[in-house]
């Protein structure tokens, strides 16, 4: 195709949208609030993950080490008497972990794991002061007890945080299988809830977009069938002197786009705007300012603005005038 000819078709693109302009306008509308709906859904979407998220943080397991601890105070089968056993009828030999070192050697292990973030040690008397802490006021003093005379039950452990809760359980079983863990806390409940919500919301999300869009190709589809029949004579004219379907239908896929790229504009601009009154909003409830900020997103959501409208707009156009260059091509060739 010629430049000249390009020319001439864009502009009758521009002309077509302009002489329509208020079923344009309409159209327009109609894309703004689906686009708006769409950009919303994602940034709600994005500060859920980001509050999943960090709840998948603080989600962490407590796994317990096989020390003197244990061998002292867990359930086991009876140890046999040896040459080196204490007072307590414990001996080395009875447990793994000897010493602070080869607990946090343990801890590197764990660390090491694909799904781990990481794994921190603590202490037998760091995770009695901590449920210490936890308990209520007053059933603190009942513990006082376990001091270093009456020695501490809590075994030493390794704090993990894991990246991904989807692989909970595969994670749980890949520490079970280190040499010196004996027992896991964990709350498993809390990552299934975590992991079937975030599931929902994909799936929600999906569903939400595909609606619109839909909903957004049927109104440009329906502004395009407009122009197009406002310009039956001229389409005759054109399919007479021997115009190409493609060159016929290139104005109204540009007018489409026009309509689809002026929409994806102004839903950016809006979106920007309510979704800065509404962060405020949720600021002063909540307390809070951890947030996707709109900065972060805007590039992305104008994209996905851009692409929705090219696509329902040259789609749509697509669609009508080859329905309509098939059903009326007998009364182009008559003329």
């Amino acid at each position: 195709m010629k430049m000249r000819s390009f020319k001439y078709l864009v502009g009758e693109g521009f002309k077509s949208t302009w002489a329509n302009r208020l079923m344009s306008i309409a159209s327009i509308g109609v894309l703004v609030a689906c686009m708006v709906i769409i950009g919303l859904a994602i940034l709600i979407e994005q500060n859920v993950s980001l509050a999943l998220g960090r709840l998948e943080q603080e989600n962490t397991v407590m796994v317990y080490m096989k020390d003197y601890s244990w061998a002292l105070y867990g359930e086991h089968d009876a140890f046999e008497e040896k040459d080196d056993t204490d007072e307590n009828g414990i001996s080395p030999a009875d447990y793994i972990i000897h010493n602070e070192e080869e607990a946090k050697a343990l801890c590197e292990k764990i660390a090491a794991l694909p799904n781990v973030t990481e794994a921190v040690y603590v202490s037998g008397e760091e995770g009695l002061e901590s449920v210490k802490k936890n308990m209520f006021e007053g059933q603190a003093q009942y513990f006082e007890f376990l001091n270093s005379e009456h020695g501490n039950p809590l075994s030493g452990a390794a704090k993990v945080t894991m990246k991904d809760m989807g692989k909970f359980k595969e994670t749980l079983e890949s520490i079970k299988k280190i040499d010196g863990v004996d027992t896991i806390q964990s709350q498993g409940d809390l990552a299934e809830k975590i992991n079937g919500f975030k599931r929902a919301l994909a799936i929600a999300g999906v569903w939400i977009i595909s609606i619109l869009f839909i909903i957004a190709l049927v109104i440009v589809s329906n502004t395009i069938r407009v122009t197009m029949y406002s310009r039956k004579l001229q389409i005759s004219i054109m399919k007479a002197v021997g115009a190409t379907n493609s060159f016929i239908r290139l104005p109204f896929v540009i007018e489409g786009v026009i309509i689809g790229i002026i929409s994806a504009v102004v839903s950016e601009g809006l979106v920007f705007f309510v979704y800065r009154i509404l962060a405020e909003k949720i600021s002063e409830i909540l307390g809070t300012t951890q947030l996707v900020p709109f900065s972060s997103m805007a590039w992305y959501l104008l994209g996905v603005f851009a692409l929705i409208g090219v696509l329902s707009g040259t789609l749509g156009s697509i669609i009508i005038i080859r329905k309509y260059l098939r059903r009326e091509g007998s009364e182009f060739s008559a003329i």
